[in-house]
């Protein structure tokens, strides 16, 4: 979710070809339905809880956490996307209303987008960011072509740093295609002679394919030292090897960016996002953990 990079177009065309029924070479298009297999939900597996956020109320800075949950930028000042980012504050994309958080993408009377991220961690040692443990919200998306919103986990270091760093998109979506979204592992090899890399799945949602902007659906992932895996509504939906390059600390990311690669001209104005919780678990006893996820738990 970092700006449109070289690997985008062929995403592009992988999409434009699952959409059309037809076959993504190098992607995974796995059956899912309800009822269907897979690992339990990390969450029931005895892990506890170390960052939740219920959106009661709107705890949001611009670029210094200074004590609040989320910054509404990326740390590392790397806006994307055909819609600016807002500051928190009077007329900014964030409300709250029950406990839910809506990101509101509008356009004002010259023509220009406004839409929202937050990230919790600051890139100055504030906020939070775990190695290792299960990520998960519970989100509906935004209507409308356009639209390109994201869940996804990334270090707070810039990706072009010297050091190589991993950004995982548990949930990467474009309005152009409805019911179905990305889920990707890149690795960003900053200023080393390595090139970049991402590998990744198209998800189809179960049921109507309008159910991912007509219904809050939860999104999650588990990041462990072998392996990393994806899930819809608590069931498994895809994994792969947990990268070696992955070797710090990730931050929980959430936007609505518009565009990435798509026009704009028929997105809804406005058109909202909403985000009822966000939470980061980790198991206590991770022998009984590996048991658990391995269906052997007694």
């Amino acid at each position: 979710m970092t700006g449109k990079q070289p690997w985008t177009i062929a995403w592009i065309v992988c999409a434009t070809l699952y959409c059309a029924g037809l076959s993504c070479p190098g992607v995974a298009s796995p059956a899912w339905a309800a009822g269907a297999g897979g690992a339990p939900a990390p969450a029931l597996c005895g892990q506890q809880p170390v960052f939740d956020d219920e959106f009661d109320t709107l705890s949001l800075a611009a670029w210094r956490l200074d004590g609040r949950r989320w910054i509404t930028h990326t740390p590392w000042a790397g806006d994307f996307g055909d819609a600016r980012f807002t500051d928190p504050g009077p007329g900014s994309a964030f409300s709250v209303h029950g406990g839910v958080l809506s990101i509101t993408a509008r356009r004002d009377a010259a023509g220009a987008w406004t839409s929202g991220l937050i990230a919790s961690a600051d890139g100055v040692g504030g906020g939070f960011a775990t190695m290792y443990g299960y990520f998960e919200t519970r989100t509906k998306l935004p209507p409308g072509p356009g639209t390109w919103p994201g869940i996804w986990l990334n270090e707070s270091t810039p990706k072009d740093w010297p050091l190589q760093t991993v950004e995982i998109d548990m949930m990467e979506y474009y309005g152009q295609f409805p019911g179905k979204y990305h889920a990707t592992i890149h690795v960003w090899h900053g200023r080393t002679a390595a090139r970049d890399g991402g590998w990744g799945t198209v998800i189809t949602a179960p049921g109507d394919p309008g159910t991912l902007v007509a219904r809050f659906h939860t999104y999650g992932v588990l990041v462990a030292p072998a392996q990393t895996i994806f899930y819809l509504d608590r069931r498994e939906v895809w994994r792969s090897p947990t990268p070696p390059e992955h070797k710090r600390p990730l931050m929980f990311l959430i936007n609505l960016a518009l565009g990435g690669g798509w026009p704009i001209n028929r997105t809804p104005n406005p058109t909202t996002m909403q985000v009822d919780y966000a939470r980061v678990y980790r198991p206590d006893d991770s022998a009984a953990f590996a048991r658990c996820l391995a269906g052997t738990a007694e």
